[in-house]
């Protein structure tokens, strides 16, 4: 189980062929008949859960549907509290930079800066973990810290200078995708499996790429760049940015169903945390941007 997020992480990936078993199991309801492709289950070399004391046990008698709660094997419970946690410190450090950070003319400058800078501090953070083998339960909750207080400077602006409650607009819509992608997932609608994976990414690089274009035609020619994220174009790449989040909100369900299943060890839980915020915050940064960028029209 490895987190999957368009920014940041290469996690989703391993190095079994380039799948960390999307497809080696049953989407949710179905039985998981067979260890074969999955990396929970193996003990062969390359496994980065080689060591899980369970899995030769697991290859023996065949990987369960669910792996029975044992010391030291991820639950759901697990995934819960570390999201929970994780999200919790975000929403915290939001709120006092909301407060404690004016938006108002005379200090706006101020608070951006604080704001860019908390946001490339998160942003390292993120990539430093998303490179690393092992969670790191400290540096995900820092990266969850810097980028609550990024969040609430930006969340403030747009709130008090563009749109009245966009803020709880954004945060509703993020609840939704949220929702509506866990029962699609839940019911079988959605399908995890490697054609699904590789278009995902495929898509997701070339939106960063072409948002990467256009920072730098903004950065070096002013304006909006090529014009990407405002107007009507801003909008549409902003619907894109969002069906993009919702696709990763499926591949993060599917990673932590087959570490559920497969047994991969507790400290796991803290990817599946990492992952998951991050995702969260794509889609609750698109849906804020469309609403500033309908606002500014009017």
């Amino acid at each position: 189980m490895r987190s999957s997020n368009p920014v940041f992480s290469r996690r989703g990936f391993s190095r079994d062929n380039g799948y960390a078993g999307f497809n080696a199991a049953p989407q949710a309801g179905g039985a998981a008949v067979g260890t074969q492709g999955n990396p929970y289950a193996q003990p062969q070399a390359g496994n980065p859960y080689a060591q899980n004391p369970y899995a030769q046990q697991d290859l023996q008698y065949g990987a369960p549907p669910q792996a029975p709660a044992t010391t030291g094997r991820m639950t759901m419970d697990d995934v819960l509290m570390r999201t929970g946690t994780t999200l919790g410190v975000l929403i915290v450090t939001a709120a006092l930079a909301w407060a404690t950070l004016p938006v108002d003319d005379a200090n706006i400058s101020r608070s951006y800066g604080i704001a860019i800078g908390a946001g490339l501090i998160g942003m390292v953070l993120g990539l430093v973990q998303s490179f690393k083998r092992k969670a790191s339960p400290a540096l995900i909750l820092a990266y969850a810290a810097f980028e609550g207080v990024f969040l609430g400077v930006v969340s403030s602006v747009v709130d008090n200078r563009i749109a009245s409650g966009a803020a709880m607009q954004a945060v509703l819509g993020t609840m939704a995708v949220f929702a509506a992608v866990l029962v699609a997932y839940k019911a079988g609608w959605i399908r995890v499996n490697r054609r699904f994976v590789g278009f995902v990414m495929a898509a997701a690089l070339g939106f960063i790429v072409l948002m990467a274009i256009n920072l730098l035609f903004a950065v070096f020619g002013g304006g909006d760049g090529l014009g990407f994220r405002s107007g009507p174009l801003g909008i549409l790449f902003g619907v894109v940015g969002i069906l993009l989040g919702a696709c990763f909100l499926a591949l993060d369900f599917k990673q932590v169903e087959d570490g559920i299943a497969y047994g991969a060890p507790r400290e796991e839980s803290w990817l599946a945390a990492f992952g998951l915020t991050l995702t969260l915050v794509w889609i609750y940064m698109e849906f804020l941007r469309i609403i500033a960028i309908l606002n500014s029209s009017d």
